[in-house]
Parts: C-alpha cells; structure tokens; sequence
C-alpha cells in the first residue's frame, strides 16, 4: 500500500482522522452488551468486536479459521500466531469495511459488532510478562550526560556500540486515562545523606513501546536480519519519572522506585504493516555497528509525537514538546536483537521501551528534565503558569501521528492526571 493511496470504508471520518482504514489497530475492549473483554480494532469513531466477527464467519483465512483467536481478554493469543495471522487479520478487517462490501449491508452484523468509541470502556491489551526500557535516543543521552558530567563526558563509552537498556517493572504499566499518584521516596540534596520527601521532581518521558509477537528459544538469539518478524506493534509509552528520587538511587545500578510507581501505555497497538509507507532511511551510526546489529537497509518511521500539559485551570493541554520517533539512534530491531543476543528467551507480550524520544531541537527535548535543563528554566503553559517539572492535578497527554496522503495513521491518546502524594501515615 503506498503512502497516497487513500481507502475507502463506509464507515465515515475525515482525513485526519488516527484510525482509517489503512491503519486497523488492535486493543482489548468491554463489549458494552454482553461484558465480555475481547480482542477489537478501530475504524474512524467505532471500536469492532473482533471475536464476534469470528464466530459470525468472517475469518475464514487458512491462519485464522479455526481457535477464535480474539476472544479473550488479552491479545497474546492472536499475537503469538505470528506475522501471516496478523497479515490475514489486517486484510480480512480492511475488505469487510470496505466501501461497498456486502458486509456495508449487514445490520444485523454491524450492531453486534460495532460500537461508538465513546460509550466503551478500553481494556490493557497485552499480559505483558517482562518489561525493558532502553535509552535510545542521542539527544537524550548527550542532554542529560552534559547536566550530569559536562558536555566533554556526556556519553558513556558504550553508548554509541550497543542500545542501553534496564529491567523495569510490567505489574505497574497502566492504560491510558488511569491516575498516577505522586510518588514519595529518599532524596538527597548533596548526594551523602538522604531525606524522606514526597517526590519534587516529577517528571513524563516521550516514550514509544514495542510489543513482542513470537519469541524465542532460551539460548536461541534473534538475528538482525528477522527481528522485525518478532515485533507486534508500537503504542505510545509515557514512563514517569521521579527525578529527585532518581539521582540518589540510581548509582551504581541504575533506575529503580524512581521509575516503577508507574508507567502509561496507550490503548491502541499499530502494526509495522500499518506503519510500512512512513519507514524511512535510519540515521548514520558512527561508529559502525557490531555485525549482530548490522542491518542491511537500516530503517525507522517517520512518527510525529507530541505532549501536552493541561492543568486543572485549563480547558485543554498546552504542547510543551514535539519530536520525532526518527531520532532514536539505535532502533527497535536493534533493541530487540541485542536484547537477545545472550539467548535471552523474549516471550510473546514483552514490552521494549524506547527510552525518551528527543531531537536535536530545544523544543524537541522529550522530558521535562530537559525542557527546564533540570529546573533551572522555566516553560509557558501559554497562560499565566509555568513549569519546571509536573504539579498535582497536572494532566499530561501524549500523540502519535504519521501523515499520508489523504489520510493519517494516529496511536491515539496516552493520558495521565498527577495525583497528590499520599500521607505518611501511609507508610509508616
């Protein structure tokens, strides 16, 4: 499908829609008439209940004629059938709602299966079993490097050889529209001696998140040269961040309760199908990668990204950044293959982190750490208040969008409202 070649589906929207029909996400919904969770998609403002269209007959393809896939709460099942389900799945879903398809014509079939976006509850899509975050963007890296060790230290030797990453932690990655309680910990103010505070510093991070499909043998890596067969999708990825928190744990091991308290995924998953007529050429890597993450024609997608603060006195979020998913320097084939170059057994609804999306532009800084260049300037919400990093009540709002001719292919919202800290007597 080429970049200009505009669908058409019966079902209405404009062109700047997130979700025509050259996009078909996939996520998890409650089906408002029977309450069952199942696996859906998206076409303009409806939510489809795919495992009904199953058992109504309209998978009939050799890969999916069979387990009804879509019905259960997760989409690990479907995910882990591989790339020529979700191809059949993608092709079957974009025929039905086609512009004068006989399913066009079927009430029957569409009350049953569509519902208004705004009158259903979206669920997590993934049991996601293992968690990595990586820190991938240059930009970022070189940023924070130069507040931490000058801008002659500011990356690490390793940096530019192998994409850094740590564990983090699944059971606290949340859906879209859930709260974020301020998290409280040890800070230190000279580095020797900590206090007990709530965090002051509370940061987001502009993050993207892939989804692992199918997985891998332990002791079997991934190669370069398939990686991309193994990756699912991408969604927006907020990973809050409580930098006061941060900068006494984080020697000698690196991130830990600074990142853990929570970490906001968006509802919808978009497939590298769906993203395939934005891939661009990837940046020069210099040094030249190892030979495991060599690629051939190294790629990336062109995917603007955008955050808004809304605070409680405003009506609607202020952007406060921009950037690009293209200024990652090590992508996610790369992430995923050094992630398993050990034999590292990556199972189906692993989530890859990208770390903090930042370009070359101030404006482009994906953090508020580096928007504020760590509190000492302050950002406009374009009103009379300002920023140094996150207050209570503080609302923040991530987006994705790939423009096409004549339409656009979008991830959708991810969305979350700071809450105060708990009380000490809550902790002790």
């Amino acid at each position: 499908m080429e970049a200009g070649s505009a669908l058409k589906s019966f079902v209405e929207y404009t062109s700047e829609h997130h979700f025509p029909l050259e996009n078909i996400p996939f996520g998890t919904f409650k089906n408002p008439e029977t309450n069952e969770t199942h696996c859906c998609t998206r076409i303009g403002d409806f939510v489809i209940d795919l495992a009904v269209l199953h058992d109504l007959g309209h998978f009939s393809g050799d890969h999916l004629k069979g387990e009804n896939v879509f019905n259960h709460e997760f989409l690990n099942t479907f995910m882990a059938a591989g790339r020529p389900a979700w191809t059949e799945a993608r092709v079957t879903i974009q025929n039905l709602f086609a512009e004068g398809s006989s399913f066009a014509s079927d009430e029957d079939g569409k009350s049953k299966t569509m519902f208004a976006f705004d009158k259903v509850e979206m669920t997590l899509p993934v049991n996601i079993k293992d968690y990595t975050d990586f820190y991938s963007s240059k930009h970022h890296a070189y940023n924070v490097g130069c507040m931490i060790r000058g801008p002659d230290n500011a990356l690490q030797p390793n940096y530019t050889y192998l994409p850094v990453g740590y564990h983090g932690r699944s059971s606290s990655i949340v859906l879209s529209g859930t709260d974020v309680r301020r998290p409280k910990g040890q800070v230190s103010a000279d580095k020797k001696v900590p206090t007990w505070s709530d965090c002051k510093r509370l940061d987001f991070e502009l993050e993207m998140g892939a989804y692992v499909g199918v997985g891998n043998e332990l002791g079997k890596p991934i190669k370069i040269s398939n990686s991309s067969d193994h990756i699912f999708g991408l969604s927006l990825l907020n990973d809050w961040s409580a930098r006061d928190i941060q900068v006494w744990e984080y020697v000698p091991l690196g991130p830990f309760n600074a990142k853990n308290f929570a970490s906001t995924v968006s509802p919808w998953i978009i497939t590298l199908e769906a993203l395939e007529p934005f891939k661009i050429a990837h940046q020069e890597q210099d040094p030249e990668p190892l030979p495991y993450l060599k690629e051939e024609n190294p790629s990336t997608y062109n995917i603007d990204l955008h955050v808004g603060i809304q605070s409680e006195s405003m009506d609607a979020p202020h952007e406060v950044c921009k950037s690009n998913f293209k200024h990652l320097y090590w992508n996610v084939n790369q992430q995923l293959t050094h992630h398993a170059v050990t034999g590292c057994n990556m199972s189906t609804g692993d989530f890859l982190g990208s770390g903090t999306i930042s370009g070359p532009e101030k404006s482009e800084r994906g953090c508020l750490l580096e928007l504020s260049w760590a509190g000492k300037e302050k950002i406009s919400l374009g009103n009379d208040e300002e920023r140094v990093f996150l207050k209570d009540g503080d609302s923040v709002n991530m987006t994705g969008v790939c423009h096409g001719e004549g339409y656009t292919i979008g991830f959708g919202d991810c969305v979350g409202k700071v809450l105060p800290a708990l009380d000490d007597k809550d902790y002790f």
